[in-house]
Formats: structure tokens, sequence, C-alpha cells
């Protein structure tokens, strides 16, 4: 494709030389030329790292979405607008997805060799896990307990948890997203 882009390069100079309708000719060549860097950039520019910084930005979107109805649920236990059991039922199907999602992500960053988004997920991975291991005994998956969640202390560290990973994730959406359009510009 670059061998290409120099021959027409030359092409354009030899006809705007020696030709007597050089203007169309080299307006022909020069548009060629323009479309052809065009689709050397969109083939070069989209590498494994920028998939997975991709992949990332899509994962961490849903990521803040769990992140901000983990808040608005537990909000709503603390005002006492709807019943713990069926607001944890709700919030218990949602912590291992966003797990799974979170690891696959970092998953992808360890194959891509990307370790900034490598080294910005693992203390969250190791908080998730340490936080999985030490939940309330329960019968289904999850980290919310019925039984405790209207204890202050489980509300409010519920809800610092909630509003802490939601800034977590806001953040990283600009990381992947600065880091996938600095990955497709600096290879090509």
């Amino acid at each position: 494709m670059i061998s290409a882009c120099s021959e027409l390069r030359k092409m354009v100079k030899f006809v705007g030389r020696h030709s007597a309708f050089c203007g169309e000719v080299s307006y022909l060549l020069f548009e060629v030329l323009r479309i052809l860097k065009t689709a050397e950039l969109l083939i070069m520019a989209f590498t494994f790292a920028a998939f997975c910084y991709l992949f990332a930005l899509f994962a961490v979107a849903f990521c803040i979405f769990f992140a901000i109805f983990t808040v608005i649920c537990i909000d709503e236990l603390k005002t006492e607008y709807k019943n713990p059991i069926e607001q944890c039922n709700s919030l218990n199907q949602l912590v291992l997805p966003e797990y799974l999602l979170h690891i696959i992500l970092t998953f992808l960053f360890v194959l891509s060799f990307q370790l900034g988004g490598l080294c910005w997920n693992i203390p969250l991975i190791a908080y998730h896990i340490h936080r999985y291991i030490q939940r309330p005994v329960m019968t289904g998956p999850g980290i919310y307990d019925p039984t405790t969640i209207l204890n202050k202390n489980e509300l409010q560290k519920a809800l610092k948890e909630g509003w802490i990973k939601l800034g977590f994730y806001l953040i990283s959406f600009f990381y992947y997203l600065y880091a996938m359009i600095y990955t497709m510009v600096t290879s090509s």
C-alpha cells in the first residue's frame, strides 16, 4: 500500500511536467492517492490492542450502568421505599456479570500486552475477589444479604462502594477512549 502511494506520487510529478492535459490527470491521481491513504490508515490502525480498548469501552459502559443501578437500589433501601429481599435479589443478579466483564477485559489486556490497562484493573479485580470470598453465607450467588443489608453500617458501606465503583468506571471509560485513539493513531 505504501509503495503504491509512492508510485502514484511519482506519476503525478511526471504528468505535471510532461502532459498538456495535466490538470485533469493530476487531479484524478491526487484523488486516487487520497483514497489510498485513507484506506491505508483504516487498515493499519485497527490492531488487536485497539479492539481490546473498544471492547473495554463497551464493557465499562455496562459496568457504569451496573454501578448506577446499585447506587439507586441502595439509596431506595436507605429511604425504605423498597423491600430489601427484592432489592437484594435484583442487585445479586448483577454481581457476577459485572465481575465477569471486568475479568474478561483484563484478560484481553494481558493478551494484547497493554500494561496500563492491566495495572489499572488489577486492584479492583483483587477487591472483587476479596469481597466475594468474604460475602455473607447465602444460598445463591451475590454479595448482598437481605437480612443484614438494612444495618446502617452495611448500607453505608454498600453505598460508598457503589459510588467508588461508579467513579472508577467513569475514569476507566475516558482512559480507554484515550488509549484506543492513541493506539490507532500510533500504530499507523
